[in-house]
């Protein structure tokens, strides 16, 4: 993939879905659930807002408000998946969402307008909106995932005390244009 933007994007997208695959990976379906307190959303929650948010935001992105009639965000923060499965499921029709209404655009459609709630955004903002939202809840479903786990837990960026050991490997290579994920 050419180095652009958009591709940038993408990317970055990518990165993160993967850390919410690989934090649920690591998690029972009742860890999924776990709710630290009654005000405090358990990652399945956060799973099916995010799904919901994705669908809305991304279906007709470029047509049609960001913020859909038929979606039901109040009933997004309640808990209602049966099963890890339907998680999942539910999980990857927001991304296929998300990837379908960004791959075909072009560094073109940055500067165009869309709405969300009436309220216009270029492309880039909306993009760039949506990019901070989904990494803010899958810190938070990191967060969780290591309170669950303990020291079960599997790292998925540097460990703690290989920092010296990660940059030594990063500055063997030659500088060049690259993006953090390449070697993911």
């Amino acid at each position: 993939m050419e180095n652009t933007l958009l591709s940038g994007i993408l990317k970055q997208f990518n990165y993160y879905k993967e850390v919410g695959d690989k934090t649920m990976a690591q998690l029972s379906f009742e860890d999924i659930n776990y709710q630290p307190n009654a005000d405090s959303n358990s990652i399945s929650i956060m799973v099916k807002h995010m799904v919901g948010n994705m669908l809305s935001r991304w279906t007709n992105f470029l047509t049609e408000d960001g913020e859909k009639e038929w979606r039901q965000r109040d009933q997004e923060f309640e808990a209602s998946y049966s099963s890890l499965d339907e998680l999942l499921i539910d999980w990857e029709k927001g991304w296929t969402c998300l990837f379908e209404a960004i791959s075909p655009l072009k560094e073109s459609d940055l500067n165009k307008i869309i709405y969300i709630r009436n309220e216009g955004h270029t492309v880039a903002e909306a993009i760039f909106r949506q990019l901070g939202h989904y990494s803010y809840h899958i810190g938070q479903m990191v967060y969780i995932g290591k309170l669950r786990k303990g020291e079960k837990w599997t790292s998925l960026s540097i460990p703690r005390g290989s920092s010296k050991a990660y940059n030594s490997d990063k500055f063997k290579k030659s500088k060049g244009k690259r993006h953090f994920t390449d070697d993911l």
